[in-house]
């Protein structure tokens, strides 16, 4: 267990780039015992997807972290999109502000969005006392961003107080609004290039993270490698730069209060024009350039993850994903692995960009018609 009380702790973890090292156990490293994790998801996150709004979903769950990360001043904290919510990993010194800002997005996206956002916080201490860890380790998808990895149990079973109500943040009063300056959802869904996009969600059996589990998760990352880039969703030069009108209105719900929001629609809609413009033309403006951003949006997206278990969206074919599958059934009949997936035919992109001329910038991928909420409610339905 670890007992440094480090506010840089992300900071000082060593990196691995290949991401087969998410089941290397050397890789991780405990979270201080003063630290908290930050935890939000979406309420009948499902019910909303089928009625058709998994942009907004989406857009919801990614909110926490543009929010944390702008009022902790863009701080490098270990965190994990969920698709319909997301983890924080903070110090206890960041605890007090982050429940103001977990408090004005819930106040947000109750707001401008029509959906309850539940959010926690719930302390190292509670959940080293119930014998679980949370161990991160840093998974470096480009020379400029790295994504947190979750080992431990500790991060799940957080997650299960949340809904069980415990720890619970009160929303703050009706229009208050966090910062969440750089939250997009511009891009259109992208069509699946070999198959189908399949989100998939793969967590321990009862007899938990085994070496069984650990070699399944492995063996299915290899089958995806076969496809080529790890199955990634997203061509290497990136998306083709287009409008969606559901994007551009998200984003400015985001970004401006009602009374500015026909502005910033019509800012954003310049902004498109423009980059469009200038990727036709192979030009480049006020340092920003359209074609390496779309390559470095590629290269920067959080495709896969691992957070107390495998989480993937991927575009594969049918003869690959038959061989994930027989995997994930023949190991759940063994008790090794517990799982669910949904498979729809493009995935999503919603970015977190504080700056578009700096390389650092964020994207998360989930699937297009459900993603992971879906897979988790494939896997919820299986487990009851």
């Amino acid at each position: 267990m670890a007992t440094e009380p480090d506010n840089d702790f992300y900071d000082t973890l060593p990196v691995f780039t290949q991401f087969s090292g998410v089941t290397e156990t050397s890789n991780y490293k405990s979270l201080p015992d003063d630290w908290a994790l930050a935890i939000a998801d979406i309420v009948d996150s499902t019910k909303a997807i089928e009625a058709g709004r998994y942009k907004a979903v989406n857009m919801a769950g990614a909110s926490v972290i543009s929010a944390l990360m702008n009022a902790l001043g863009k701080k490098n904290y270990p965190f994990v999109f969920g698709g319909d919510g997301a983890l924080v990993a903070l110090p206890s010194s960041a605890t007090s502000l982050a429940r103001e800002t977990l408090a004005a997005v819930q106040s947000w996206v109750s707001d401008d969005i029509d959906l309850v956002l539940r959010a926690a916080i719930v302390p190292m201490s509670d959940i080293r006392a119930e014998g679980l860890d949370v161990r991160v380790a840093r998974f470096e998808v480009s020379s400029d961003v790295s994504y947190a990895m979750f080992s431990g149990g500790g991060s799940s079973w957080a997650e299960a107080q949340m809904k069980a109500g415990r720890y619970a943040i009160t929303p703050a009063p009706p229009g208050t609004r966090p910062d969440l300056s750089g939250l997009s959802c511009r891009w259109r869904p992208i069509q699946a290039r070999n198959g189908e996009i399949v989100s998939i969600i793969a967590i321990p059996g009862n007899s938990g993270a085994t070496n069984e589990f650990q070699m399944l998760v492995n063996d299915i990352i290899a089958v995806a490698a076969e496809q080529g880039r790890g199955a990634h969703p997203l061509p290497p030069d990136g998306p083709p730069i287009t409008m969606t009108v559901k994007g551009v209105d998200a984003e400015a719900r985001a970004t401006a209060p009602p009374a500015k929001r026909l502005s910033r629609k019509i800012a954003i809609l310049g902004q498109i024009g423009l980059t469009f413009a200038l990727d036709r033309l192979g030009l480049t403006a006020g340092g920003f350039d359209p074609r390496r951003y779309k390559i470095e949006l590629s290269q920067n997206s959080d495709f896969r993850k691992f957070d107390d278990g495998l989480k993937m969206t991927i575009d594969i074919d049918g003869e690959r994903l038959r061989r994930i599958e027989t995997l994930l059934e023949n190991a759940s009949e063994s008790g090794i692995v517990r799982y669910g997936l949904h498979r729809q035919d493009s995935a999503l992109i919603t970015c977190f960009v504080p700056t578009p001329r700096e390389r650092d910038h964020i994207h998360f991928i989930d699937g297009a018609t459900g993603g992971y909420a879906m897979a988790a409610s494939n896997l919820k339905a299986k487990l009851s």
